[in-house]
């Protein structure tokens, strides 16, 4: 499943911004174990952005802004919420490191947060990586229902209306699938990801503040 022959505790946005361009990323075995391996999986999670599809429930929440959808306001705590224990799962991948490293990336304009929030408290969100015409979902959480389905949604009329390529997603779930996410084999994916580096996507190209109707009007025009 993955490559660890790099494992340490060393960690710069360097390797980061490198690895990506090669299909790698990093995780940790725990919160506190201070080292990280590098992942190429076999199998790739991704999807040309452009194929983005949403359920008609899902669609009808974001149109109805059940959300304050904000990007960027709290990456750091976006991360965190990522790394909280929840049910099923007592521990996670998001180590310190880690953690301080994609702060570096996101303060250096290469990471973004897309934030579900209710009652000014954030409820969920993702957060990845820019680069090119491709971006690298890390992680999403919600700590209530559907949230972040809410802020996937958001993230790819971003993605599209800034012309990006790809979304990978690194793993393959059911969950994923719903939205168009494919399983491809590695040689597959990395033909997509050359293709997506050569194109330079803006993440800004829609406001920072954009309601819910004119996030599915990007994708609709595409799909």
């Amino acid at each position: 499943m993955h490559s660890d022959s790099a494992k340490g505790s060393a960690l710069s946005t360097d390797d980061l911004l490198k690895a990506y361009t090669l299909g790698y990323f990093p995780m940790s075995e725990g919160r506190n174990d201070p080292d990280v391996f590098w992942v190429l999986p076999e199998h790739r999670g991704a999807m040309p952005i452009r194929d983005f599809r949403a359920s008609r429930s899902i669609r009808k929440l974001v149109r109805q802004d059940v959300f304050e959808v904000r990007i960027n306001s709290d990456f750091r705590g976006t991360m965190c919420a990522c790394a909280e224990m929840r049910n099923g799962r007592e521990d996670t991948w998001i180590n310190q490191r880690i953690l301080e490293t994609y702060c570096e990336l996101f303060e250096m304009g290469f990471a973004h947060s897309v934030e579900a929030w209710q009652d000014d408290r954030m409820v969920g969100g993702l957060y990845g990586v820019s680069l090119g015409g491709a971006f690298f979902g890390e992680s999403m959480f919600s700590r209530v229902n559907n949230a972040s389905k809410v802020a996937l949604v958001h993230l790819a009329g971003r993605l599209i209306a800034g012309g990006y390529r790809l979304l990978d997603t690194q793993f393959y779930t059911e969950h994923l699938s719903q939205f168009g996410v494919e399983e491809i084999p590695k040689i597959t994916y990395q033909k997509w990801l050359d293709e997506a580096l050569s194109y330079r996507g803006d993440f800004y190209a829609l406001p920072q503040s954009v309601g819910g109707s004119t996030i599915l009007q990007s994708i609709t025009q595409t799909s």
